[in-house]
């Protein structure tokens, strides 16, 4: 899927002030290429206690599990941003292919996880390695770099695939607000999935309502089918809903031409016709979401098209929301993007991982919402998770819509995208 760089090393890494100084100077130097979605959900939190942030890790009374995997036949460098209660201890660092790095951060915990991809660090961390030429200035990665430090103290640039979480969200922070973000462009597949831990009820919710996963690159799909298993994201008797018509040509494809961060060139004179679908294009190519290329107020959904009446999906948004249904596509997107559970339990954020991007949502609408009403499973929920007619029935509405090419419906109630900031402030 990409060529891992040949130097990975990460030595006599700095302390965290160094890093910390370091990212303030950048802020000041340059200006970030990146775009962020408006985090509408904390203007109108039910839960408005300060939450100060803090490196981390937490006290192990208050700590919750965060597993960061590597499923990709690459080495990888997750990226971990916190924006309230305490982190991980670390912003980032390399996890190689097969492995997984087990983490803990607080119970009201918020931020985002994000995958890193062709990175040549120098050996302190502190900035791109000189070799190609390089001085050491600049991004050390090819796709969510990080002001081109190992531990990251600034969000990924885009364009970048994330996982979000805010895990004291709702009245009391009783809820876990979390989803898979495409609004700021996509690079590596990712799936999140829910360890529910030694409490009794948190066991009875059903994996099929939790794990949803994003798998938008050629190559990694697995064939067509409308539920099934997913590695150790769910069970045989509770089925993954699937998004149930893409295969790899279709995927390869579904990045609009302009939102290619590589386009393809024509050999000669460089010149294609627009667009030119038989053009093939390269196995590993990010694509930008329309707000990160253009910032417009219309792509980005700012300004006067701060609205869900007057900002609708735009053709990267439909796009995007084709191949990975769960996942968030553009700023007002919270009805079908938005997962809510009972809080507790710990997170596993899996890159690359098998099988297909999920539609939980759409399938399992009414029994998330009875979940989170309810803030336990009931006999109900479990049935219906366990019935297949429910989640075939579902995969043929979905797929109908899609050949007919209608956007996603959409309500007027907002809760909002989780992650939104460039920097945020690192105290310990």
């Amino acid at each position: 899927m990409f060529k891992p760089h040949p130097l990975r090393s990460m030595r006599n890494i700095p302390s965290h002030s160094r890093i910390l100084l370091a990212a303030i100077i950048l802020l000041c130097l340059v200006q970030t290429a990146a775009a962020y979605h408006t985090n509408r959900y904390f203007q109108n939190n039910p839960n408005p206690l300060p939450r100060p942030v803090r490196w981390g890790p937490p006290m192990k009374r208050d700590s919750v599990p965060l597993v960061i995997s590597n499923n990709c036949g690459e080495t990888i460098w997750p990226g971990i941003g916190t924006q309230a209660g305490t982190g991980a201890g670390t912003g980032g660092f390399e996890l190689a292919s097969g492995d997984s790095k087990s983490l803990t951060v607080s119970a009201d915990w918020q931020g985002r996880v994000w995958g890193r991809t062709n990175c040549s660090f120098n050996a302190a961390g502190t900035g791109a390695s000189n070799l190609n030429g390089n001085d050491g200035s600049g991004a050390a990665c090819d796709s969510g770099d990080c002001g081109g430090v190992m531990s990251c103290v600034l969000t990924g640039a885009t364009p970048v695939t994330l996982a979000e979480f805010d895990l004291a969200g709702g009245v009391g922070g009783t809820q876990v607000f979390y989803d898979i973000s495409l609004v700021d462009g996509y690079n590596i597949p990712l799936q999140i999935i829910y360890i529910p831990g030694d409490n009794p009820k948190l066991q009875d919710i059903p994996p099929n309502l939790t794990n949803c996963a994003c798998i938008a690159t050629a190559g990694l799909l697995a064939d067509p089918a409308d539920s099934g298993t997913s590695g150790n994201a769910t069970t045989p008797d509770k089925p993954l809903p699937y998004e149930p018509k893409q295969d790899s040509k279709s995927v390869a494809d579904w990045c609009p031409w302009d939102l290619q961060v590589k386009q393809p060139t024509k050999p000669g004179d460089g010149v294609y016709p627009y667009p030119d679908d038989n053009i093939q294009r390269p196995i590993f190519d990010p694509c930008l979401s329309a707000c990160a290329k253009s910032n417009s107020p219309q792509d980005c959904c700012t300004g006067s098209f701060n609205d869900p009446h007057v900002c609708q999906p735009n053709l990267y948004s439909k796009s995007a929301k084709a191949v990975c249904p769960d996942a968030y596509s553009f700023a007002f997107d919270d009805q079908t993007s938005t997962f809510i559970i009972p809080s507790g339990g710990g997170w596993e954020v899996k890159f690359c991982p098998p099988g297909r991007s999920t539609n939980i949502l759409a399938t399992f609408k009414q029994q998330l919402q009875d979940l989170s009403s309810a803030g336990k499973v009931t006999k109900q929920i479990q049935e219906d998770c366990m019935n297949i007619t429910i989640i075939d029935e579902s995969a043929k509405k979905a797929g109908a819509e899609r050949v007919r090419g209608e956007p996603s419906g959409m309500g007027s109630r907002s809760l909002g995208a989780l992650v939104v900031v460039v920097a945020w402030a690192v105290l310990w």
